[in-house]
Formats: structure tokens, C-alpha cells, sequence
């Protein structure tokens, strides 16, 4: 059942190679090339999802052509389990056919209802999608199949080309139980798809089905052919190759005479095209060129005289001047003439060569005819070549591409400034910019790209955007509006036959973005009406995409420019941590990872990394909104977790609140990732709590690297579920490494490999933060990341014991006039009498409430840090309310007191209770700290 091996069955074939295992001897090589693709596109034999076409041309010249084939393959596989599908080029099925009625009704949609796609990147191996692949006969048995839900069936499948081009226009696919193997259906299928492909050609045009039809004959009488045209792509030739050897063939055709010319293509390797006359049984008389390839570029030897195919007219000997070889220097074809060596025997069909039908037409007539297709491949290649991306400057890149060598030999295009900003420009004529020169050679003196451009309202180019139509320059030697901007220039570009000229405004929505100019050198045939044209129908297809790209830069900006604004630009000063940050956005569009430092009570900060899902305006304003939430959360003192649920719940009122609608009535349900962090350094604990998040990274001072065993908890959004903490120790010098999934997801790496690099660039102890960020981002973040990244690194310090001063109290009230004098003698120590007054009162009230209201025990603590923190705590906890106190009340007082002599106050809830903090400043500009007390005296005339 297709597998090498005898001992070994497909099924186990493929649990084997699926488990790692090699069984390349053992399996056919497509069928074992096709597994390996599969899992290159991140496919599982579980989850091959196949997509859904419902916009198939069902009534195209492919099903009319195969309609009387499928209907005669039906009544031959009637009552037999046979299900005969019919996909286009791109593996989407067009036609199902079954030979027993009653499978509709046993299968599944995807084997019973056209418009899915079978191409290989979806549905793993299978029979549509390797025919695509190998573009040839192929049979897929059971276990071969990559997909499970496939495994049961085997297939044969057959691409079915256009005579003409050689291009698969489809694939008819036999379906049937693994039981019916037979190999007579090879021969039916092959027949149906000969069918198929009569009928195709039966749509072409008389004339030229004439001369293929006899070409083919006079292949199928000639020894050394075997009866089919070859299709250049299977010969290793790309687009470009192609578009060259048609370019010369059609040039051939209009030479009207048998000739060899040996083509340089622009991959490197040397072709050489045949003509051959050929005669229709109804006298048309014309040219087939074929194209003859050496795989080991040696020169093909090209006999001096030929014998006539069956077929063709008899053509008299050419005599002496007969070509048999010439090359082609890259100029139009001319007159054939005898290589000064002789090729010696012919050898076009060796071992090591190749060849193929390149086109069949007449001279004269068939000569405008190949350029009309020509023209219409050219624009139909256009529609996908243009437009690939969404940056302006690619987007005209492209329209260059496509125009080289095919209409133009040079193509310039400039664009004004608004329009590279992404903005709509209000006059194109002002601040041109050169944004693209692309030509067949690089050596020419046109103006380089990107400079700035100054043109006069006389040239070409500034005509056609005045007048929004094409200017056609035939002769740029009489051209004085081109001449007169740059006299010296222009002569430059005359000397290296630079000679005609079509300048196109590049136009969308009625608004001209910019000018694209197409010079003509080699052929030495002018510019004509159909030239301006083709010339107008590309600008204007690229002027869209270029449209399409400048509106996406745009809004890109703006929401970056939004996204940069809600993020923050600078840090508050602290003494707990250093830090360091990135942030970079992804190429796919601006998203909604946010990071925060938020300085806390008592010399504490906390740290913070998000992650809003999607991209775009809407994931920016949502991560601005959670960004204000969580600094405001932050501010009330809560711990990580209550932090962490009060975000959650934010998040499922907002998709409450926007009732699940997004733009254009897409989804908009709101998720978020978050990771929270409050770091000691009084007593050097971090704890921390993640929402979904990935786990932070750890550097020990000695440089060992570990990744925090953290609880993971649900993204935030899905309510209902706690969140728990973990507490870690970290020596002073440690680095904490806070970061988005942007950093370490990558498509085409794996996780641990991604955390393992993460481990090796931070792996080096007593670096600065700021060298951490550049080498992770430099080793570690994906080259093109599909995801935005933030990253903070944060190295921490320690706050000195000797700025720590604490007491241990009781209930008992006599205790605070002790108090008082301790917390005196600790200040001047410190040197802080200049606030020993502010902070004996703010000390003795704090005191006292806790001694009234709280509960033992009862700690005073003093942190000299930015500023001089006086905390008091205690095991109750009630919090105090600042409250305005009447005329007749005995207290409440004490509080607006606090307030008023502090520069911040605060109520921290702790494990054991409650702590009450008030900051002092120490910082007075414009003042010396021992001149506080007399300053407030110096208005005071008496003294």
C-alpha cells in the first residue's frame, strides 16, 4: 500500500515518523516529503482545518470543459463506493460526483459539499493537495493520509493542464475504501483528465488550436520527443525566466523564419529557443518556439540543418547563412547569423537537458496577438504582485518590478513627503521625493533615491499631474520641458539611450499621490498609445495599493502615537529598584502591552507588565484604561492578588458594557494577561501574583538565572476565579525580568528554546539594567515579531539598617512622651533636626490613636529614605477617616493635622492588621536645611 519497507505498515509508518523517528526507507518519497511539510506549516494530524470557499466560478471554463467527463466517470462508478471531486488550482473542490447516491448522506461536509480547500498547507497530505505539489499522478493509501479523519480512505489524483500554457488549471481527484485499489484506475483517471484537457483546449482559439495540434503531431512522430510540451516551471524557472524566454519568443514568431538563439536568463542559466514552422491541417501557417534548458549550462548544439517534423511545410535550405546558433546581446532580434565555431552534433534531448513549449503563433497577425496576451499576463500578474504589503514604499517598489523588463527598461516613481508619512498630500507637485529607481541595469544617472525633487511645471512629470492624464514623451530628444530641467542631466541620460518617456500620475479616490515614469533604452522602437495604456492600467492598480498602504501608515502612526502616549515616558525617583525598559511594537500593527514602576508607601515600589489581546485602536485604549486602573489599585495599598481581581473584575464590566461589538460588528471581547509585583527593600521579599502571564525571570547576584515558580492564574477577564501569591527573597543586586510573550512566542522557534536563550543572555551578574535590555532584544526577540514586546528589567537595592529606627509598644498612653524623645535623639542622629518638630507631632497623634482605638501590639517605625517615612502599626483593622471636626467636638482633629504636616498619608493593611504611614518631605529648594526655623521670622519688624 505505497510504502518501500515490507515489514511495516503505513499506519505505523506514520506513528513513527510522528514520534521523531526515521522512516525515510520506508515510506515513498512524496508521500514522506509531504509529512515533513505538513509539520513544517504547524499542522497536527487532529487539527488540519480546511478552509471554506463559497465564492468558487463554478460556471468557469474549467467545469464546463470537465461537466461531460464527470457525468460519463459517474455512470461508469454507479452503485460503487467512488467519490470523483474536481478542484481548481488552488485545491478548491468545484464538482463532487458519487458513484452510489447514499454517500452523501455517510459523509462529512468537507468530502460531500464543494468549496473547500484541499491544498496542502490546510489539509496535510492528501491527494488534491500533493497533485498540486508534485503536479503529477499520485495515489494516497489510508495511513498516508495526514489528516485522521482521512485515514480510511485511499485516492488517486491528476493535474489537469491547459494544452496552451502547460498550467494546471485543476485536479481530478478519485476517492474510494482502500479495499477497491485497483490499478486500472490510474488509466481511467488519466483518461478523464486527457478529457478534460481536450475539452480545454477546444475553448482556445481555432487558429491556434490548429498550429498546437499539429505541433503536437509532429512531437509524436519525432523519435526524441514524447508527445507533450513540457512546462517551463518544472524546469526550475521562475517568473522572471519565464517572462524573458516569452519576450524572445514572441520577437522569434515575428521573424517568421526557423532560428536558434541562445537566451541569458536572470537566475544565471542559458536557454535556447527553437523555432519551428508548423502547419495547421487547414493551411494556417505559423511558428512553435520551444525552449531548450542545460542543467549543466554547457551550450546546446543546435544542428545546421533539421529535418522537417511531420507536419510542416517543407522550408528551403538555407544555405550557408542558415543559423545554428546565435546569442542574444539583450537588444531586439535581427537578422540570424553563423557562430564562429562549430557546435558540433546535435544535442538537445541528452540526458542533461530539458525542454518545453514556449508559444505557437503566425507572424503578422499572431505577432499582436502574443502581445496583446502579453499585455493581459502582465496585468493579471500585477493584481497579485502589487500591493503584497501594506508599506507605501514597498507597494512602489513593486509597480517597478512588475513594469522591468516587460514595458520599461527604467521605471522612477516619486511621491510626495505627506504620502511616506502616510497622510493625504494637499498639493502632489510640492516635495517630490525620489522613492523608487529600479531599471535593468544599476549604473544609470538617473536622480537616486531618496533625494528630495525640484521639478519645473514644463517636465513630463509635473504636466501629467497638472492634467491627472498620462504624457507620452516618444522622443526625448526633441523633448524641451524634459531637456530644460537639467540641460547636462538629460544629455547624461541620451548618452546611455535613454530615448522615450511615459510619465503617469498615480491616482486614487480622485486624489494624485505621486508620479510614476517609465524610460525606454534597449528596444529602440519608441513608446506607442498601447504602451501609454498598460503604462495608465498599472499605475492605476498600484495607485490603489498605494492608497491602501499610505491610509494603514496613517492609522498605524496614530495609534502608535496614541499608544506611546498612554504608556509611560519616564519613571518617579526611587531608591528600591533600577530600572530599565523597551518597548517595540509588532510588524503586524500596534497592540496592547503596557508596563508600569509605581512607587508605594513606606519605600516600597511596585512593578507592573500587561497584556491586552488583538491590535490595533481598540487593544491601545484598552491598555491605557487598565494602565490607569492598575496605578490607581496600586495606590489604595491593596496586595498583588486583590490587585489582580479588581482588574478582572474591571475587565468583564467593560465587556459587559460594550456588549461584545467591535468595529463592523466584529467580535470585540476584551482579554488581558497581567503579571504585578511589590518590592521591600527594608526587608528585601518581592510578592508577586500573575494573571496568565508568563513567569518573571530571576538573576541572583552571583549570576545564576531562574524563572519564578509563580501560581499562574486565569487571564484577566473570566471573573469568578482567585488569584494567589508567592513571596520571594531577593539579596540586593538581584534583576527582575518582567516581560510580554511578544518576547519569547515565535512561530518558528519553540518555547523552551526561546526561554533557554532568554537564560543565556541573562546569565551575567553585576550588569546594569540597561545592558540587559540591549542584549535580550538583541539574541533573544524575534528578527520580524508578530506580537508587540515590553520588557522591564528592574535591579534591586536595599534601604540601609542604619535608616531603619523601630519601637515595640504597649496599650499604655504614658509611653508617648518617650516616644517622642527616642524619635528626637534618632533624628539628629540622622541629622534631620530641620523635621524632628513636623515628625514629633505627626508621631504623637498616630501614637495615640493607636493606643485609643487599635490593638496591641503596637509598632513605630521610622525609613529614612527620598523622605522620612513614620509609620505606625498595629493588630487592629479599623482605618481611620480624615473628617472635618465642629467647634464643639473635643476631637477628631488629629488626622487634619496629619494631613496638613505631611507631604502623604495612607492606611496599608497588613497580615496582621493595619499600618498608618505619613511621609515628610526633605527636600527644600532655595533654603538651607538649619535656616528652616528662622526663615518664617525674618517679616517680623520687632525682631
Amino acid at each position: 500500500m505505497g510504502l518501500v519497507g515490507v515489514d511495516i505498515g503505513p499506519a505505523r509508518a506514520r506513528d513513527q515518523f510522528l514520534r521523531g523517528e526515521s522512516v525515510h526507507e520506508t515510506v515513498r518519497s512524496p508521500i514522506f516529503n509531504s509529512w515533513q511539510r505538513s509539520l513544517s506549516l504547524g499542522l497536527s494530524p487532529e487539527g488540519c482545518e480546511l478552509p471554506y470557499r463559497p465564492d468558487l466560478d463554478l460556471e468557469g471554463r474549467l467545469v464546463r470543459a470537465a461537466e461531460p467527463v464527470l457525468d460519463r466517470l459517474q455512470e461508469m462508478f454507479a452503485d460503487r463506493s467512488m467519490n470523483v471531486s474536481l478542484a481548481d488550482g488552488r485545491g478548491a473542490v468545484l464538482e463532487r460526483r458519487f458513484g452510489n447516491p447514499s454517500q452523501v448522506r455517510r459523509l462529512a461536509a468537507i468530502q460531500s459539499v464543494p468549496g473547500y480547500v484541499f491544498a496542502e498547507e490546510f489539509g496535510g497530505t492528501n491527494g488534491i493537495g500533493l497533485a498540486l505539489a508534485e503536479r503529477q499522478l499520485v495515489n494516497v493509501y489510508g495511513a498516508e493520509h495526514f489528516a485522521e479523519r482521512s485515514q480510511s480512505n485511499a485516492c488517486s489524483a491528476i493535474p489537469v493542464r491547459d494544452p496552451l500554457s502547460g498550467r494546471i488549471e485543476g485536479i481530478l481527484c478519485f476517492g474510494y475504501p482502500p479495499s477497491d485499489v485497483d490499478a486500472a484506475l490510474n488509466t481511467v483517471i488519466r483518461r478523464a483528465a486527457d478529457a478534460i484537457e481536450r475539452r480545454l483546449l477546444e475553448q482556445s482559439s481555432t487558429r491556434e488550436r490548429t498550429l498546437l495540434r499539429a505541433y503536437l503531431d509532429a512531437r509524436h512522430h519525432t523519435p526524441t520527443g514524447n508527445g507533450q510540451p513540457g512546462e517551463l516551471a518544472e524546469s526550475g524557472l521562475d517568473w522572471r525566466d519565464q517572462m524573458v524566454l516569452k519576450e524572445k519568443a514572441t520577437d522569434l514568431i515575428a521573424l517568421a523564419q526557423r532560428a536558434a538563439v541562445e537566451v541569458p536568463l536572470p537566475s544565471g542559466r542559458q536557454a535556447t529557443l527553437l523555432s519551428r514552422p508548423v502547419t495547421g491541417a487547414s493551411g494556417v501557417a505559423g511558428l512553435a518556439i520551444e525552449a531548450v534548458l542545460s542543467t549543466r549550462h554547457q551550450h546546446i548544439a543546435v544542428p545546421t540543418t533539421t529535418d522537417t517534423p511531420p507536419g510542416t511545410p517543407a522550408q528551403p535550405d538555407p544555405g550557408p547563412a542558415a543559423p545554428r546558433l546565435r546569442r542574444d546581446p539583450g537588444t531586439a532580434p535581427g537578422p540570424a547569423t553563423a557562430p564562429d565555431r562549430d557546435p558540433g552534433p546535435a544535442g538537445p534531448t541528452t540526458a542533461h537537458t530539458t525542454s518545453g513549449l514556449v508559444l505557437v503563433g503566425e507572424p503578422g497577425v499572431g505577432k499582436y496577438a502574443v502581445a496583446a496576451r502579453r499585455r493581459l499576463e502582465l496585468l493579471s500578474e500585477a493584481s497579485t504582485r502589487i500591493g503584497t504589503t501594506l508599506d507605501v514604499g514597498r507597494t512602489a517598489q513593486e509597480l517597478a518590478e512588475m513594469a522591468v523588463p516587460r514595458l520599461a527598461d527604467f521605471v522612477t516613481i516619486d511621491l510626495p513627503a505627506a504620502v511616506l508619512r502616510g497622510e493625504e498630500p494637499t498639493d502632489p507637485r510640492a516635495d517630490l521625493h525620489r522613492t523608487v529607481l529600479h531599471g535593468y541595469r544599476e549604473d544609470c544617472p538617473f536622480y537616486p533615491a531618496g533625494e528630495p525633487l525640484d521639478l519645473r511645471p514644463t517636465t513630463p512629470q509635473l504636466r501629467c499631474l497638472a492634467s491627472g492624464q498620462p504624457v507620452l514623451e516618444p522622443d526625448l530628444r526633441t523633448a524641451a520641458g524634459w531637456i530644460a530641467q537639467d540641460p547636462g542631466h538629460a544629455r547624461h541620460l541620451l548618452d546611455h539611450n535613454v530615448h522615450s518617456l511615459i510619465a503617469v500620475p498615480l491616482i486614487a479616490r480622485g486624489i494624485a499621490l505621486g508620479v510614476a515614469s517609465f524610460y525606454r533604452s534597449r528596444d529602440p522602437a519608441p513608446f506607442g498609445d498601447d504602451d501609454r495604456s498598460l503604462a495608465q492600467e498599472l499605475a492605476t492598480r498600484a495607485a490603489i495599493c498605494i492608497d491602501n498602504a499610505r491610509r494603514y501608515t496613517r492609522e498605524h502612526s496614530m495609534v502608535l502615537a496614541l499608544q506611546r502616549s498612554l504608556l509611560p515616558r519616564s519613571f518617579p525617583e526611587q531608591n528600591a529598584i533600577e530600572v530599565a525598559y523597551r518597548y517595540l511594537p509588532s510588524e503586524s500593527g500596534v497592540g496592547g502591552d503596557w508596563f508600569d514602576v509605581i512607587p508605594l508607601s513606606s519605600s516600597r515600589v511596585a512593578l507592573v507588565v500587561g497584556d491586552v489581546v488583538g491590535h490595533g485602536l481598540h487593544a491601545a485604549a484598552t491598555m491605557g484604561r487598565l494602565r490607569t486602573a492598575a496605578r490607581n489599585f496600586a495606590e489604595l495599598d491593596l496586595a498583588p492578588d486583590e490587585v489582580l481581581t479588581s482588574l478582572d473584575n474591571l475587565v468583564a464590566r467593560l465587556d459587559r458594557d460594550e456588549d461584545g461589538e467591535g468595529p463592523a460588528g466584529s467580535t470585540a471581547i476584551i482579554g488581558a494577561t497581567c503579571l504585578y509585583a511589590v518590592y521591600d527593600p527594608t526587608s528585601q521579599q518581592c510578592v508577586m501574583a500573575r494573571a496568565g502571564h508568563p513567569p518573571p525571570a530571576l538573576v541572583h547576584p552571583d549570576g545564576t538565572v531562574t524563572f519564578a515558580d509563580l501560581p499562574a492564574g486565569p487571564p484577566l477577564g473570566l471573573g469568578g476565579l482567585p488569584f494567589e501569591t508567592a513571596e520571594l527573597h531577593l539579596p540586593e543586586g538581584s534583576q527582575l525580568i518582567l516581560y510580554t510573550d511578544g518576547l519569547v512566542e515565535d512561530r518558528h522557534r519553540d518555547l523552551d528554546t526561546a526561554l533557554g536563550q532568554l537564560r543565556r543572555a541573562l546569565a551575567h551578574p553585576n550588569r546594569p539594567p540597561e545592558d540587559t535590555c540591549q542584549d535580550i532584544l538583541r539574541t533573544v526577540a524575534p528578527h520580524h515579531p508578530t506580537d508587540d514586546i515590553a520588557l522591564l528589567v528592574a535591579r534591586t537595592h536595599a534601604l540601609d539598617a542604619h535608616r531603619i529606627a523601630t519601637w515595640e509598644l504597649t496599650t499604655d498612653p504614658a509611653l508617648v512622651s518617650g516616644i517622642r524623645a527616642a524619635v528626637t535623639r534618632q533624628l539628629a542622629a540622622w541629622g534631620l533636626e530641620e523635621v524632628s518638630f513636623a515628625a514629633e507631632l505627626l508621631l504623637s497623634e498616630l501614637v495615640t490613636n493607636a493606643i485609643r482605638y487599635g490593638t496591641a501590639p503596637i509598632q513605630v517605625r521610622l525609613l529614612y529614605d527620598r523622605t522620612l517615612t513614620c509609620e505606625v502599626s498595629d493588630a487592629s483593622s479599623t482605618a481611620p477617616h480624615l473628617r472635618r471636626a465642629a467647634t464643639t467636638d473635643e476631637g477628631g482633629r488629629g488626622l487634619f493635622l496629619v494631613a496638613q504636616l505631611a507631604q502623604a498619608w495612607g492606611t496599608r493593611y497588613t497580615a496582621n492588621g493595619k499600618a498608618i504611614w505619613a511621609e515628610c518631605t526633605l527636600d527644600m529648594p532655595g533654603t538651607r536645611p538649619g535656616a528652616v526655623a528662622t526663615s518664617f521670622l525674618d517679616d517680623i519688624p520687632a525682631l
